[in-house]
């Protein structure tokens, strides 16, 4: 599409807001599906030492990492390339390339003397599931206006980070079903059978039909379409670096957390199950980040995100408080409560910090300037494909959560690490306050 104007009443009621809202709708279980395929090993990892596979236990958190380090470095390269190739074409594609992971990993569960050197591999490619939001994100900011943009986005990221819960959710269930399996089931050591391939394998016809949706239903927008050489420019904004802070202890606690939980679970309170509880959490985090767009578009992005932090860091003292520690058993349903709190609290993080990004950018792009001016209009242009570059670039960086959190579990007492997250929410809490929320801040947002 040649003209977009979304800030032009005339233009959304007419076009923009149908054309929009197709867009938004078909993003949705494109990038939710992305997130299966980039949590896929959250759950499989659970289960390969039942049907045989050798692997320690640092070995198997190592797995649910390794997706983290190059989803988050795909999503800094997906983050240019969209507006490069054009959104609608990108959205397609990348969805299409998610068949290869899922296809190899559904054959190498089969067979138990599969090495780790290529488990790695394949959670490596796993991976990339997760640089779809990168592009998403920022493709979606585009097609709103600013009163929407929170709204829009939270919809898009929210209901897209529910991959994560439906993967632990059904997985579970996908694998003990004969019904669906192509290929032999595994024995576990009490007997019962189960199909690990099938929380791979089902999903290959669902890639191709969203793959299909997005080329045939999605739109490129010429104003989108930007060269590197205009966007490399967020590496020299100040507030690019400040709110990729601030989204590393939002999204990356989020994804972190989700990758790391059913391990922890099944690690710290062995008598739970993983199936039953682990899922809850992403859920109500997913959930949570759409009311956390929609209430930054009342409240101010500034304001909630100072309230997630703070949410945040209580809450992680709260699960301290309830692990097992020398003779006390500890507490799970305290440990789990306080974990779903963490959960819901890092969403509305999710929501405000990407509300909060578009208006900063405005803010100081068209500070000074008279509305109606040709000056006005380029630098709301610049403004625009700032803050998209931005959205995908925090995104990207935040990521990384996704390998540390559970590297950290790996490596380190849960204790220890936990300390640290609290001690970062505190510094996230500072910045948000100075910068963007406080009387007199450089952007308040």
């Amino acid at each position: 599409m040649t003209r977009w104007a979304p800030e032009d009443p005339s233009f959304w009621q007419s076009t923009g807001k149908r054309v929009a809202t197709r867009n938004l709708w078909i993003a949705v279980p494109a990038l939710l599906v992305a997130f299966v395929v980039w949590q896929v090993w959250s759950i499989t990892a659970t289960n390969l030492k039942d049907v045989g596979f050798g692997f320690s236990q640092s070995q198997l958190f190592w797995l649910t990492a390794i997706p983290g380090v190059t989803g988050g470095t795909a999503r800094v390269f997906y983050t240019f390339l969209g507006p490069m190739v054009g959104q609608r074409r990108f959205t397609a594609l990348s969805t299409l390339v998610l068949i290869v992971p899922l296809l190899w990993l559904g054959f190498a569960v089969q067979d138990p003397q599969t090495s780790y050197g290529t488990m790695v591999a394949i959670a490596a490619l796993c991976g990339i599931g997760g640089a779809n939001f990168s592009s998403s994100l920022a493709n979606i900011g585009f097609f709103y206006p600013k009163k929407e943009k929170g709204n829009a986005t939270g919809i898009n990221g929210g209901l897209g980070n529910l991959g994560v819960s439906v993967v632990q959710l059904l997985t579970p269930i996908l694998i003990t079903s004969s019904v669906l399996a192509i290929g032999a089931g595994q024995k576990k050591a009490n007997g019962s059978e189960i199909y690990l391939q099938n929380a791979a394998f089902v999903w290959v016809p669902v890639v191709i039909v969203l793959a299909a949706v997005a080329w045939f239903g999605q739109n490129d927008l010429k104003v989108a379409s930007t060269p590197f050489s205009q966007q490399k420019i967020i590496f020299r904004r100040k507030h690019n670096w400040l709110m990729t802070w601030l989204y590393i202890g939002t999204f990356g606690s989020f994804i972190g957390f989700a990758a790391a939980l059913p391990l922890l679970i099944k690690t710290t309170f062995p008598a739970y199950s993983v199936a039953t509880y682990a899922w809850m959490g992403p859920a109500l985090g997913a959930l949570a980040r759409w009311a956390g767009g929609w209430i930054a578009d009342k409240l101010g992005g500034a304001r909630v995100t100072i309230l997630s932090f703070a949410g945040m860091g209580a809450s992680i003292i709260g699960v301290i408080n309830f692990l097992p520690g020398g003779s006390d058993s500890g507490s799970f349903h305290g440990f789990f409560l306080c974990f779903l709190a963490a959960f819901f609290f890092s969403g509305i993080g999710n929501g405000s910090t990407f509300r909060q990004i578009p208006v900063i950018f405005r803010g100081q792009h068209l500070k000074g300037l008279t509305e109606g001016t040709p000056q006005y209009a380029a630098a709301l242009k610049q403004a625009e494909i700032e803050s998209g570059a931005v959205t995908g670039f925090t995104a990207g960086i935040a990521a990384y959560g996704f390998f540390f959190i559970p590297a950290m579990f790996a490596n380190f007492a849960v204790t220890s690490a936990m300390w640290g997250f609290v001690a970062f929410y505190a510094s996230c809490v500072v910045v948000a306050w100075w910068f963007y929320a406080r009387p007199g801040a450089e952007a308040p947002s």
